[in-house]
């Protein structure tokens, strides 16, 4: 490595820089597929508390993950594949560190039953850094229980003042059948316990209740904060309402602070995210005016609230946390980028130094800080850059590389991404993201509309591996925030994109529309691609408009609303999607599969086995009707995979056979 300095607002930063792989003038799309599908290269990392090591998780060819320790002063690590849980449907999803010597791990797991029926359910383990040790932290659970544990457990906190060794970790009690039995044990619901990580000895610290959803601790670990589920008049599940709580300083008492119902698309009062001990506030979210910001509510018994982050015409929708307490450092909204308002004055100058030394002017993102935040890892991105991860040591301001996000991409020129507007049919102005193939001169070229999914959410500035691919095969990719995406207020996200599915799908369709009127687009050459409820979106823009687009490829799609409510049926969200959706005309009117005779352009779709967002039932019953109807469909599925397909030999047969179609079907 060749080390080199670089000059920051006055402050020295000594950089460590790895070099670039070349990549070749003619590539296969064997090749370009592998390159773009494969998956980044670090799924999480994190630091131990005095900094001397890391850990990180990468995936292994095989589908299933390793995690990586790496001693900071030597440089040496060793990968440690999980066995215990590197079976088809399970993810390593986090490790962090309670201490220098242990880490404490998250697996999720979907797996089918016996009736076929798909479940998930997580499980926390507890290992030394060099992978012996291995200890289960999830509560076992006995024969005479009276169902099965699916939560294996939340880290509430990872420093409980006073209790070395000790964390603070959700647990899910499962009444036991007491016939014939002295000892069962009624307890049933979520509670907390105190757990030794060196010994598995546990003690329990929060009471269970039957209709607690999680908890937050503040930086000391005491336990301030409950989210519950709301019950109805018959005492049964209220949908998707939730109920919030909050206890003032050193009492046990549990008072109601407020109650919300994100799911149904709205903030209704403050939903708290974070706690900060020493002022003696929650950090939340509210929604005044239409819009959802970040508020602090006095926890004194006063409720006074106060505005952090207000932005005007747009909602701020995350609260920045860093390190072990997961301190507030400050908010972040998006609007043509995402913003980041620092409350820490320090870290606001340390992220613009960065941004401003570091080649491509990157996006900042803190990701971990040892214990008294010294020495930070720190990720940094663009639409061009996936990503490089470095150590920064504050006192000494030398900023070494780790680990490239996708190593993969490394030395190759990306397209990029611009935010422009569009007229929707009524006037109103759509905002998207625009990105053109490089040394394209944007004009008459095949082109692609991808909706995101949600279809509550929004696509951002920044890397996207999907929209890559198809700008180095030569595509010009749209992607519009129709109205029914998150992050413009309550107004624009409509009922939900379901409800109102005719303005989300129109403004789907004016974005293809665009293209072709800025010449942009070839009309011959134009092709619909979305993921989840971005799939739906271009399957049902054949019922608005079956001439507009001439391929339509569909990935993990919702194909039928009410069979998608009715598979929940046996979950227990079932009631808050049924909610969600609502009961109408709407159900049939806006279901693809209800529309099969009307498609005239071919359709391809992808789905994984283990889809539990999407069953892959929908995707096979579009089959179905579209085949019943005549019209041309093919249909891959990927066995034991979710619904993002996580699985890098997966993507990339999944961008080649798109690829494939496409040109089939876009040809001259």
């Amino acid at each position: 490595m060749t080390s080199k300095t670089i000059l920051a607002a006055g402050a020295a930063l000594t950089a460590f820089a790895l070099p670039t792989v070349e990549v070749a003038a003619q590539e296969s799309i064997e090749q370009v597929a592998s390159a773009f599908g494969v998956r980044p290269d670090v799924l999480d990392i994190s630091i131990a508390p005095s900094g001397e090591k890391i850990a990180y998780i990468s995936p292994n060819p095989d589908g299933a993950e390793l995690v990586y320790v790496v001693d900071l002063a030597t440089g040496e690590g060793a990968g440690s594949p999980i066995p215990r849980y590197a079976q088809a449907g399970a993810d390593l999803t986090r490790c962090e560190w309670p201490t220098d010597e242990r880490l404490v791990c998250r697996a999720y797991v979907v797996s089918p039953t016996d009736n076929n029926v798909l479940i998930s359910f997580t499980r926390i383990f507890s290992m030394k850094a060099d992978g012996t040790d291995f200890r289960p932290l999830t509560a076992p659970i006995s024969s005479r229980s009276t169902s099965f544990n699916y939560h294996g457990g939340s880290i509430v906190a990872l420093d409980v003042e006073g209790e070395e060794n000790k964390i603070l970790l959700s647990r899910d009690w499962v009444e036991e059948i007491t016939t014939g039995s002295r000892i069962a044990s009624d307890d049933e619901g979520l509670g907390v316990e105190l757990i030794d990580i060196e010994t598995g000895r546990r003690t329990r610290a929060e009471a269970p209740d039957p209709n607690a959803i999680s908890y937050i601790a503040d930086e000391n670990g005491n336990i301030r904060l409950k989210i519950a589920r709301a019950q109805n008049s018959a005492g049964t599940e209220g949908g998707s309402q939730r109920i919030f709580y909050y206890r003032e300083p050193g009492s046990n008492r549990w008072q109601e602070m407020s109650r919300s119902d994100r799911f149904a698309g709205f903030v209704d009062g403050f939903e708290p995210y974070s706690i900060d001990s020493a002022s003696n506030v929650a950090y939340g979210y509210m929604v005044r005016d239409g819009y959802e910001g970040v508020y602090s509510l006095a926890l004194d018994g006063s409720g006074t609230v106060q505005p952090v982050h207000v932005e005007e015409g747009v909602d701020v929708d995350r609260i920045v946390r860093i390190g072990r307490q997961r301190r507030v450092v400050g908010t972040s909204y998006a609007t043509d980028k995402r913003y980041v308002n620092y409350t820490d004055e320090e870290l606001g100058t340390l992220a613009g130094q960065l941004s401003q030394a570091l080649p491509g002017n990157p996006s900042i993102n803190f990701v971990d800080a040892t214990a008294d935040e010294r020495k930070l890892i720190i990720k940094t991105s663009s639409d061009v850059d996936p990503g490089m991860f470095y150590l920064l040591d504050r006192d000494t301001m030398a900023l070494t590389e780790i680990m490239p996000a996708h190593n993969s991409l490394s030395g190759r020129t990306l397209a990029e991404m611009r935010s422009v507007t569009y007229p929707a049919a009524d006037g109103t102005q759509i905002p998207a993201y625009l990105t053109l193939p490089v040394g394209s001169d944007g004009t008459n070229l095949p082109a692609i509309v991808l909706p995101h999914g949600g279809p509550s959410s929004r696509d951002v500035w920044g890397f996207d591996w999907l929209v890559q691919f198809f700008a180095a095969r030569g595509y010009a990719v749209l992607q519009p925030n129709y109205r029914g995406s998150a992050g413009y207020g309550l107004n624009w996200m409509q009922r939900n994109g379901f409800r109102d599915w005719e303005i989300a799908i129109g403004d789907v369709n004016d974005a293809g529309r665009w293209l072709v009127s800025e010449g942009i687009a070839d009309p011959e050459k134009l092709a619909g691609v979305g993921w989840s409820y971005g799939g739906y979106a271009v399957l049902q823009s054949q019922v608005l408009d079956p001439e507009l687009f001439q391929a339509i490829v569909a990935i993990a799609p919702v194909t039928d609303l009410d069979a998608l409510v009715e598979g929940r049926r046996y979950y227990s969200n079932y009631r808050a999607w049924d909610e969600f959706m609502g009961d109408g005309p709407h159900r049939q009117e806006g279901s693809p599969t209800r529309y099969a005779a009307q498609f005239q352009a071919p359709v391809l779709m992808f789905h994984g086995t283990y889809d539990l967002n999407t069953w892959v039932e929908q995707s096979r019953l579009m089959e179905q009707r579209l085949r019943g109807a005549g019209k041309p469909v093919q249909l891959v599925e990927y066995d034991a995979r979710d619904h993002s397909i996580r699985d890098g030999w997966a993507r990339a047969n999944m961008l080649r056979t798109i690829d494939t179609f496409l040109e089939e079907n876009l040809a001259d």
